[in-house]
Formats: structure tokens, sequence, C-alpha cells
């Protein structure tokens, strides 16, 4: 496990995101975070060279250390406390009575005219008007 951290110029939230998304979609990477300080921290089974070129193509990265990931501090064992048993949960109780869906009624659309099957000639149609 190795523990990667790049400082980036990341000049909005947009350039943020995208480089968390390509930061997460790199083989080996367990873990993603970024800093107040423009400071991406990668955690896992990766290649921190690799890991720049492919946020170079987003932004100026620059590599800042490469060390062995810091495993969390392994906490004093409390006796446990016993917790008062909960009751199960109940199944729901079923509506007595059927409820029925009518299907909603299908809409009315008016025919398409069908404008392109034939022609009409201005003698027939009164109010087309002809520029001779």
């Amino acid at each position: 496990m190795k523990q990667v951290v790049l400082k980036l110029n990341l000049h909005d939230d947009k350039c943020k995101t995208k480089a968390m998304k390509i930061a997460s979609g790199l083989s080996g990477v367990d873990s993603v975070s970024i800093d107040k300080d423009q400071k991406l921290t990668l955690t896992g089974d990766i290649d921190p060279v690799e890991a720049a070129s492919k946020l170079r193509k987003l932004c100026r990265t620059e590599i800042v250390s490469v060390g062995p990931a810091k495993e969390p501090e392994k906490k004093k064992e409390e006796p446990k406390k016993e917790e008062p048993k909960k009751d199960p949960p109940k199944e729901p109780i079923p509506y007595p009575y059927t409820v029925l869906y009518h299907s909603p009624t299908p809409a009315y659309y008016p025919p398409v005219p069908d404008c392109y099957t034939y022609g009409k000639s201005v003698e027939e149609d009164p109010a087309a008007c002809v520029i001779c």
C-alpha cells in the first residue's frame, strides 16, 4: 500500500470533480481525497508516475510525496454493553380490499393532414394567393 500526494493546480469545482473522477478510475486506487490546499491524496497499490501523467492532461500536477500508507490506529477494545433486545420488525398488514387500477383513456390526437400526397391548384383554393 502506498500513499501518493499530488499538488494540483485546480481553478474551479468542475476541474476538481474531473480530477477526482480520473484519480478514482486508476487501477489499484483504494481511496481519493482532496485538501483545501489542492493536494490530492491517493491510497492503494498505484504507480505515482502513471497517476501524475493521467492528471497532467487535465491540469498542472506535481508529485509532492510517495510513501507507505498510514494504517489507522487500533483503538483499545472496550467491553461491549449488552443492548436491550429489540422486537423483530412486524410485517405490514395487507389491505383487505383489492385495489383496481384502470388504465387511462387513450389521448385523442386529430389526424395529421396529408398535404404531401396530393397537390391543390390555386383554382381549387379560393384563399390562395398567386403572384404572377
